[in-house]
């Protein structure tokens, strides 16, 4: 039987929903912390990437905020998909390194300046005593463990994790700067281009994601991976060694090994560690001891015989779930013949590897994604706590829909779409419907 994300769907989205509600609550708060000290006559002066076209200005039209919020971004998306599709011929003539070097660079300038420039206005905004020296130095070492910690393999998931985390908070904290009719508009923007990019023949990601999954490599993007869980569905060959040890527990793990007449004293401590364990033999396994006197009269072909089963409860732990694990020795014995595994032992050391990093992996969701939800987030902020918790309530569905979606399509699936369009409907039903009815009813003492 082939293994399912929704034999773990709960542990999966608890994994993902956790950093992603983590990362819109910190926005939420920095938007909250600094939206006195920034103005919003301020910001709306401040050119990017997406309002190069188009200025918006309180004074202005309903109808021309949206022709110029629809022009930003339009020449935002046109950007994304220029860079993207650069990205995909880089990745297809294997310029790698210099990918890798990009992403470095791009990390290292989000948390040395961006970042830098927020951790400046909270210094400024809480009057905290420290000097620029001191703050220089802080800074410069979070940005390089910042990198290192990215893009180095000996570093703990727990670090990685977090400065995914962070990094999504930084950028997502300078695009709730954006004007209000540009903001609302981006996000369904990037939302249908999401879509078209990941599913559309052709598409970008979609492409991207096809190189990596071919070369059997990690996308060259800023991914956040979730801890992986081993699925409890064990593989067909596991399914008929349980047949064979009838008595033995499939939480164990189950270890076959081919005995050696040279070392008879290795014999006698499996066959203590079996009994010691609780482990039984099967009709198909003879007894050890027999299996030692008969090959001690043969010609010399006992050591290839008689196979031990030792079962070992302990090493399950380390799954987290006590999942089974079957390791088999290279040796053939008649126990491998009898299972038809003779025939196929070239075509299963193949496909254990492939099983073992599936296994390993956990489901990746993009920086992107954590951007643009706490974007959402922290523009519902600017208006009033009761949109924030509809819009973060629609994300969090919103991405538990796509998460099943995953567990049936076996596929890559954009993330933002259903997300973004539940979020923006909820933001707009609950400014235009919601927040006039509560607040009519508590303010005529019909609700409390």
């Amino acid at each position: 039987m082939d293994s399912s994300i929704l034999d773990t769907l709960g542990v999966e989205i608890i994994g993902v929903m956790s950093p992603v509600s983590v990362c819109m609550l910190l926005v939420v708060l920095l938007v909250y912390t600094l939206s006195s000290a920034t103005s919003s006559a301020a910001v709306g002066t401040i050119r990017t990437a997406a309002n190069l076209v188009y200025l918006e200005s309180p004074s202005d039209s309903a109808t021309r905020k949206l022709e110029g919020a629809l022009l930003n971004a339009l020449v935002f998306v046109v950007l994304i998909a220029i860079v993207t599709f650069v990205l995909v011929v880089l990745y297809y003539y294997n310029f790698t390194n210099f990918l890798k070097n990009y992403m470095r660079f791009s990390a290292f300038f989000v948390l040395g300046t961006m970042g830098g420039s927020i951790f400046l206005s909270v210094i400024q905004q809480f009057s905290l005593p420290i000097d620029s020296i001191t703050c220089f130095l802080l800074l410069f070492n979070f940005t390089v463990v910042g990198v290192l910690s990215v893009f180095s393999n000996g570093v703990p998931i727990f670090v990685r994790q977090t400065y995914m985390v962070v990094l999504g908070i930084i950028v997502a904290a300078w695009f709730t700067k954006l004007p209000e009719w540009t903001t609302w508009v981006l996000l369904l923007s990037l939302a249908v281009y999401d879509l078209v990019a990941v599913l559309a023949p052709g598409g970008p990601l979609k492409l991207l994601v096809e190189l990596a999954s071919s070369r059997d490599e990690e996308l060259p993007a800023l991914v956040y991976e979730a801890r992986p869980v081993v699925s409890r569905s064990p593989v067909s060959r596991g399914s008929h060694l349980g047949l064979l040890v009838g008595g033995v527990s499939e939480r164990g793990s189950v270890e076959l090994q081919a005995v050696s007449q040279d070392n008879p004293n290795l014999r006698d401590s499996e066959a203590g560690n079996l009994k010691n364990e609780g482990g039984e033999t099967s009709p198909l396994v003879p007894n050890l001891r027999d299996g030692r006197t008969s090959s001690s009269g043969g010609s010399g072909s006992g050591s290839s015989d008689y196979s031990v089963v030792d079962v070992r409860l302990d090493r399950g732990a380390q799954f987290g779930n006590g999942e089974s694990e079957i390791v088999v020795d290279e040796e053939m014995s008649p126990l491998v013949d009898m299972l038809g595994w003779g025939d196929d032992r070239e075509q299963t050391r193949e496909e254990a590897p492939e099983a073992s990093m599936a296994a390993t992996r956990g489901i990746k969701l993009g920086l992107g994604d954590f951007v643009f939800y706490s974007v959402l987030v922290g523009r519902a902020a600017m208006y009033d706590l009761m949109t924030v918790y509809a819009c973060y309530l629609a994300i969090i569905s919103g991405l538990g829909c796509t998460l099943i979606l995953l567990s049936v399509c076996h596929r890559a699936l954009p993330a933002l779409p259903i997300s973004i369009t539940l979020g923006v409907i909820f933001y707009f039903l609950t400014r235009l419907l919601m927040e006039p009815f509560v607040v009519g009813t508590s303010s005529n003492l019909m609700m409390f």
